[in-house]
């Protein structure tokens, strides 16, 4: 295969030379909006159980071996490696399936860029805010094409861990040795190493693997450090071979930043359409969930592989279609409760989804995956219909949800786990970030310490 060494040129200048003044003030401040998103993710995620053992995980058999090498664990307290800090940090929000998505490659870029940069940042020390915003704007143009490229040469659907790897390579060697050579064997081996795992075997059989995030963040981490010791893996025939050029033509030029999905609700985003269908049917027609006879959904061909029936795990319950609609129409709405294990027994809950059908819909097959589309269809006890028409998932760029609701989800997840002044520090030190000096090590000050639930500090012993 071809190697292009024009292309290997301009991705080493964007991804070591790119600086805060490059990138558009739109970009600048929609990543701020990603930044806040995925640490309240991660917040509400810290007592879902795969969180828990990620960091204990991290804490047992990634720990540092020299002070240089150490990183802190979002949300918990304790130290690891930077490899370690990283798969804790990735695990913990991809174990929560309500963080930031890129529809056109089927998965999530910031899941495993944040808390990899927050481990780059502890390494590096002398770290500006306009630097970390600059950093996390180049992971996230690297990673999403990558997942484009990678999904666009192979027969395989991959979980985002198998792209976010290069990205997460090329952001350590960025800050720690910017140098060409270096950068190129990082992201080789990144590519080479990165977990080619199946999503939809994890569609299919819902577990803690979620979407790879993890595994993801911790071999780009990997990949950078033993660049940097002299380690080679050339080249990444997702950057540099013939069949990838395409996705990496408008590199600096188009911002796939400003193109993420946020979620609303925190399950599998293939079914936000069909809950943002029932939620809206259920305002519109004042209808409680005992006055519904049945429900049909209706989808694209991925979102009618996901689990039916009452979930068992919270891991099912994300990767569910019928049990989450149902919850909705239950409950008025979709959170971390829901999908908690809080509501598995509700008898409501589980009358609908016995009466839930549900079946492939050729519009939204034909839209796939660039919109995520859906109809749910009510039936109720008196004999009326109620049809949602196609609806689509809440939260696409192209109809963005903006920083006010972004904040509103923030502070709704983060509620029940951190104080209103942490949750305010936290939320001004984002918000501060390349206009203020202190503001990054503010935001660390408030991410590494523990959650406390009902007085007592919580992490793993």
């Amino acid at each position: 295969m071809p190697f292009d060494a024009a292309r290997r040129r301009a991705f080493a200048d964007f991804a070591l030379r790119t600086r805060y003044d490059d990138i558009p003030l739109r970009t600048r401040e929609r990543v701020k909006d990603y930044c806040l998103d995925l640490i309240g993710v991660s917040a509400a995620a810290a007592q879902i159980e795969a969180a828990r053992i990620g960091r204990e995980m991290a804490v047992r058999q990634m720990s540092a071996g020299a002070d240089d090498a150490r990183a802190r664990i979002l949300f918990d307290g304790r130290c690891a490696s930077l490899v370690g800090a990283a798969y804790a940090g990735a695990t913990q929000i991809d174990s929560l399936d309500a963080h930031d998505g890129y529809s056109a490659a089927k998965g999530h870029a910031g899941c495993g860029l944040l808390p990899s940069l927050l481990a780059f940042a502890e390494r590096k020390g002398e770290l500006t805010g306009e630097d970390f915003l600059t950093s996390l704007v180049v992971g996230y143009e690297i990673a999403c094409r990558a997942g484009l490229a990678l999904h666009g040469t192979v027969s395989d659907y991959h979980t985002s861990g198998a792209w976010v790897s290069l990205a997460v390579a090329a952001l350590g060697v960025r800050l720690l040795n910017p140098h060409p050579d270096i950068l190129r064997h990082a992201i080789g081996i990144a590519e080479y190493h990165g977990p080619r795992s199946q999503m939809m075997r994890e569609i299919g059989n819902p577990t803690m693997l979620h979407d790879g995030s993890g595994w993801g963040a911790m071999v780009g981490v990997s990949a950078a450090e033993l660049a940097l010791m002299g380690y080679s893996g050339a080249p990444a025939v997702t950057v540099e071979g013939d069949d990838a050029s395409d996705y990496w033509e408008d590199l600096g030029h188009t911002w796939l930043t400003d193109r993420q999905n946020i979620k609303l609700y925190p399950i599998c985003r293939w079914a936000h359409a069909p809950v943002k269908a029932a939620l809206d049917l259920r305002a519109a027609h004042h209808l409680q969930a005992s006055d519904i006879a049945s429900i049909h959904v209706e989808s694209f061909h991925e979102a009618t592989r996901l689990a039916r029936g009452i979930p068992e795990t919270t891991a099912v319950a994300q990767y569910s279609l019928d049990y989450p609609v149902a919850a909705a129409l239950v409950c008025g709405a979709l959170g971390a409760h829901e999908v908690s294990g809080k509501t598995f027994h509700d008898p409501e809950i589980a009358r609908l989804v016995s009466v839930t059908t549900v079946a492939e819909c050729p519009h939204c097959n034909a839209n796939f995956p660039a919109d995520r589309l859906g109809r749910t269809i009510l039936t109720t006890f008196d004999g009326r219909t109620c049809d949602s028409g196609i609806v689509r998932a809440p939260g696409e760029h192209s109809n963005p949800i903006l920083r006010d609701g972004i904040v509103e989800k923030f502070h709704t997840f983060t509620a029940p786990v951190l104080s209103a002044e942490r949750r305010a520090s936290i939320e001004h030190a984002v918000f501060s970030l390349g206009n203020r000096p202190d503001a990054l090590s503010a935001l660390q000050q408030a991410l590494y310490g523990p959650i406390v639930y009902s007085g007592v500090a919580h992490h793993s012993h």
